[in-house]
């Protein structure tokens, strides 16, 4: 089998898990080479991951090693400009979420994308690649809810890692841009329409420094499709109890949950709390196999010549709704979005 080489930018939490699945699980890619500014994050791919071609400059990355594809796993306002610069340099490319931070770099993300239709593009909605999240979708499209015609979507980081959300809260870009963008994706993913108009509200009830820095703990939004479907999206930073993230999609003969209870495993617990079934704790822990499962299908987009589903498109729609919510979550009142 030949496999596909591959350097990556970015080591910290979510670029080792690519990282070691590049390395590890992925049985046609290799990872070659490895670029961070942050020198432990380098010698963690020394170490770790047996990769000794590893820079601090991205673009030296690009032009002196021997990689195939490069997977971007970096701060978001840096996505846009290092996914145009790897596919210029003839590299395919995958890149997590958000695709960019603006409208404006999102375009200029479009632009490369469109100068080099002979390389394959994937942007990291790993949700769509979840077993039950895909399952659904299938389920949808073999007309077992009839017409889907509403989703209701949550996701709460856990209380426990608050601390960190509130350090990121002045530079997050408000609650929805820093946490309702794969429920954005999956609204459309399940609907099969885009959003055409969005109200918005916050609250903060627990820790006032997120109101401090501009921010909320909590945010809903509600939103009206083009073909009349509705989207109800409710983020927070404050589960007691752990990472949740819920998902329903209710159609004209039925409807579907996705993780109703975030369960760790089928092991439940019978103590002097009652029976009690354990949550996960973050995100790697609970899209683990999704994380894993895009990498394999980028890989495979690339060996096989073909499309990624996840197209450059769907990263930007969800940055214009992502900013639509936040200005009718700031402004108040319903805020038409425009694409």
């Amino acid at each position: 089998m030949e496999k596909i080489k591959v350097g990556i930018a970015g080591l910290g939490r979510l670029g080792k898990v690519h990282a070691n699945n590049i390395a590890f699980k992925i049985p046609n890619a290799e990872l070659t080479a490895a670029c961070s500014i942050v020198p432990a994050e380098l010698e963690y791919a020394k170490s770790e991951l047996g990769v000794t071609d590893v820079y601090t400059d991205y673009r030296e990355m690009l032009e002196k090693a021997d990689i195939d594809a490069v997977a971007i796993v970096t701060t978001s306002g840096e996505h846009c400009w290092q996914i145009a610069a790897a596919l210029d340099a003839g590299k395919h490319v995958f890149s997590d979420k958000p695709l960019g931070v603006t409208v404006e770099e999102c375009k200029l993300a479009e632009a490369a994308v469109e100068r080099h239709p002979e390389l394959s593009f994937f942007l990291g909605f790993m949700r769509r690649f979840d077993p039950s999240y895909a399952y659904a979708k299938k389920k949808i499209e073999e007309g077992a809810i009839g017409t889907p015609y509403m989703v209701k979507a949550t996701g709460i980081d856990p209380e426990a890692l608050v601390e960190g959300a509130i350090k990121f809260a002045a530079t997050s870009g408000g609650i929805f841009i820093d946490m309702a963008i794969h429920d954005i994706d999956l609204m459309r993913w399940f609907l099969g329409s885009d959003p055409v108009e969005v109200y918005a509200a916050g609250a903060t009830f627990k820790h006032p420094e997120f109101k401090e820095a501009g921010d909320d703990e909590t945010g809903v939004a509600m939103y009206r499709c083009e073909n009349g479907a509705l989207g109800f999206v409710h983020v927070g930073r404050t589960a007691a109890h752990g990472y949740h993230v819920e998902t329903e999609i209710i159609g004209t003969e039925g409807s579907l949950r996705i993780s109703p209870v975030p369960e760790k495993n089928l092991c439940m617990i019978y103590d002097k709390n009652g029976a009690v079934v354990e949550c996960v704790s973050g995100f790697p822990e609970r899209f683990a196999e999704s994380y894993q499962l895009e990498m394999q299908e980028f890989i495979d987009c690339v060996g096989e010549g073909r499309k990624p589903e996840v197209t450059v498109y769907d990263g930007t729609k969800s940055t214009q709704i992502g900013f639509a919510t936040t200005e009718a979550w700031k402004n108040g009142g319903i805020v038409k979005i425009n694409y």
